[in-house]
C-alpha cells in the first residue's frame, strides 16, 4: 500500500514538474480577462432589472386589489367609499355607509404596500373607471416619467 502511494506522488511531481499538467500565467490571464470582458457587457444590463421588477410587483398587486374590489362590489352592491378605503376589503368598514353583507373573514387577508414600502392609493370615484387603485411609484408623488411614474392609473 505505501509503495503504491510512493508510485502515484510521483507520478504527479513528474507531470507538475515537465508542464504537462496546471495553466500557465498565460491562459491564467486570458481567463480573467474574458470573465471581465462578460462581466462589463452583463452588469449594466441586470442594474437595472431592480426597477422593472417592482413595477411588475405593483402591477400584480393592484390586479389583485382590484379584483378584491369587484368581490366586495357583487357582495354589497358598491364599491367602499374613498373614507373607508381599501381597509375595507380587510376589516368590516365602521363608517357610513356601513355594509350588510360583508363577507367574513374579509376580502383580502392583509392589505401589501406597493414595492417601495408604500400604501396603495384608492380614489372612489376614479378618474379612468368607476375606482382607481395605484402606486406613485419610486418618486412616491403624483407623476413623474420611467420608474418615476404612477403605477395604475
Amino acid at each position: 500500500m505505501l509503495n503504491l502511494l510512493n508510485t502515484v506522488k510521483k507520478r504527479t511531481k513528474n507531470k507538475v514538474s515537465n508542464g504537462e499538467a496546471g495553466f500557465t500565467l498565460i491562459e491564467m490571464m486570458v481567463v480573467l480577462a474574458i470573465i471581465g470582458i462578460l462581466a462589463a457587457l452583463i452588469v449594466p444590463r441586470i442594474m437595472g432589472r431592480p426597477d422593472e421588477a417592482r413595477i411588475t410587483a405593483a402591477k400584480q398587486d393592484i390586479g389583485t386589489i382590484n379584483q378584491a374590489l369587484k368581490l366586495y362590489r357583487l357582495d354589497i352592491g358598491r364599491y367602499p367609499t374613498a373614507e373607508q378605503g381599501l381597509n375595507a376589503l380587510v376589516t368590516r368598514p365602521s363608517a357610513e355607509p356601513i355594509p350588510q353583507n360583508w363577507k367574513t373573514g374579509g376580502y383580502l387577508d392583509a392589505l401589501p404596500n406597493d414595492p417601495w414600502g408604500n400604501p396603495y392609493q384608492y380614489t372612489n370615484p376614479g378618474t379612468k373607471a368607476e375606482v382607481d387603485v395605484f402606486s406613485y411609484g419610486a418618486d412616491k408623488k403624483p407623476g413623474g416619467t420611467g420608474t418615476d411614474a404612477d403605477i395604475g392609473i
